[in-house]
């Protein structure tokens, strides 16, 4: 199973044939407008399901499914947490749960990005299980930002998750320490001095165990699109 996490920048639909040349089986995509807007060129594959959800029709958070996987978004959704969807993945090989997440919500002023993150892993805790659980998306958030006095830091959402046996697959695969990454997924206003770690996809260890690659967008490949580079994922389940 191959999953995709991007910010594609907005205009998904101009954009989607450079995901596709990957072969994914899941595509997470920040900033991507909705589906009634999503008129693909006709030579690129369409998605066998979609899930969209955000206030602004050209900027929200799209799942879709290039393979047999199909999404259901919980009842269980809060939507004080703008765009952190828990979703029920059904119809592959086996049943999890998909938290698709683009942390950004102005309107909460104790904090618009991993603040988003650290209260809905609370108020989803009984969701967050420790087996067949994947976060990923855009999570606006990296150590080097924590501030100590801060409970919601970008330390503490990793904390979390790990006592729940789940982890950020990067970081397991490249051996990489939280806040020291080699691998930037942003360069801020595209500028190539100013690299970021700001994406990622925890998995519960039963992921991690069939975890076989990880791969981050180059800058050279991808600063034309967004300026995000996607995070690619591969388990082999």
């Amino acid at each position: 199973m191959k999953l995709i996490a991007w910010n594609c920048n907005m205009a998904f639909r101009k954009k989607a044939e450079f995901i596709l040349a990957h072969n994914p089986d899941i595509v997470v995509i920040s900033e991507c407008e909705n589906p009634e807007k999503l008129k693909f060129p006709a030579n690129v594959q369409l998605p066998k399901d979609i899930l969209w959800y955000g206030t602004n029709p050209h900027k929200g958070l799209g799942v879709f499914s290039y393979s047999d996987y199909r999404f259901q978004l919980l009842d269980c959704h809060n939507p004080s947490f703008q765009n952190i969807l828990p979703i029920a993945v059904t119809g592959g090989k086996f049943d999890f749960t998909l938290f698709a997440i683009w942390a950004n919500n102005p309107q909460d002023k104790d904090g618009q990005y991993v603040t988003q993150v650290w209260k809905a892993i609370n108020y989803y805790e009984d969701l967050i299980k420790e087996t067949k659980t994947i976060l990923i998306g855009d999570f606006n958030s990296n150590t080097i930002w924590d501030k100590p006095r801060r409970e919601g830091n970008h330390t503490t959402v990793v904390n979390k998750l790990e006592d729940k046996n789940i982890f950020s697959t990067y970081h397991k695969y490249f051996n990489q320490i939280q806040g020291k990454e080699e691998h930037p997924t942003l360069y801020l206003y595209r500028h190539e001095n100013k690299p970021y770690h700001l994406d990622y996809c925890f998995a519960s260890n039963d992921f991690i165990e069939a975890l076989e690659s990880v791969q981050i967008g180059t800058y050279q490949e991808w600063t034309m699109l967004s300026d995000h580079k996607p995070i690619i994922i591969k388990f082999n389940l």
